[in-house]
């Protein structure tokens, strides 16, 4: 297969998975699946994809558990190729965990749990953003300059994909944060309007006594709110997000 059916395979690929996956987070999962197994060496290839955004790491998807602790230990000592790859924009390539120099008490830790190739690869992203496909291998020098082609590729050809699903994915954030916040506003304006009832004040007082209220007994004002709204045996309001 030439490389312009390669990537063709792969946009194709990526468009059915989109498709057909129900969530963001399924999409991605499986986009590390695929990319775990299309690396073609003999040996079970970890992957991962760190995202970087607001100067925190975090990994958004992985083929198993295994790759997602190996990437997490990046994270705890701060450092480690696959955050360099991603803040570099460049390609990080450890042929032996227990030979590198660089990064020695990170090295030091996956070498403890059996890793001994790691291959990081940047996705081209936004400024806003930055990721780094992880892979990781039990062999030393298990990724060549075959395996190493094919993970460029990828990561190239499939930057696109991520960056929707990100997009995706911070846009059903928003909304969530949106609908809480909407049900919190509400819960909040039914207990005003109750305590206007039964207080017999306007609804700038009411407020005020709630306010003082949530101070005094350190409770924050949307439980105080949906404890009152509780009390007079009412569910709770309902917002339009939940029409």
């Amino acid at each position: 297969m030439d490389s312009q059916t390669a990537d063709t395979s792969l946009i194709e690929m990526m468009q059915d998975l989109i498709l057909e996956t129900d969530d963001v987070e399924e999409f991605l999962n499986e986009l590390a699946r695929h990319a775990a197994t299309s690396i073609a060496i003999d040996v079970e290839v970890l992957c991962g994809i760190t995202l970087r955004r607001q100067k925190r790491a975090t990994t958004v998807a992985s083929n198993n558990e295994r790759a997602r602790r190996m990437d997490e230990i990046q994270y705890k000592f701060e450092e480690g190729p696959c955050l360099e790859a991603s803040a570099s924009q460049s390609r990080v390539l450890i042929e032996d965990t227990r030979l590198e120099k660089r990064w020695p008490e990170y090295m030091g830790a996956v070498n403890e749990h059996g890793m001994r190739s790691i291959l990081a690869v940047p996705f081209e992203l936004e400024a806003s953003a930055k990721a780094a496909l992880n892979l990781y291998s039990s062999e030393p020098r298990a990724f060549g300059d075959a395996a190493i082609k094919t993970a460029e590729v990828y990561a190239r050809q499939t930057s696109k994909a991520l960056l929707l699903a990100l997009r995706l994915a911070q846009r059903n954030e928003t909304m969530l944060d949106l609908k809480a916040a909407m049900n919190s506003r509400t819960s909040i304006d039914l207990a005003v309007g109750i305590v206007m009832g039964q207080n017999q004040c306007s609804q700038e007082v009411a407020a005020a006594i709630l306010k003082s209220a949530s101070s005094t007994r350190n409770i924050k004002l949307r439980d105080l709110a949906e404890s009152i709204v509780a009390a007079t045996g009412k569910d709770g309001a309902k917002t339009h997000f939940d029409e």
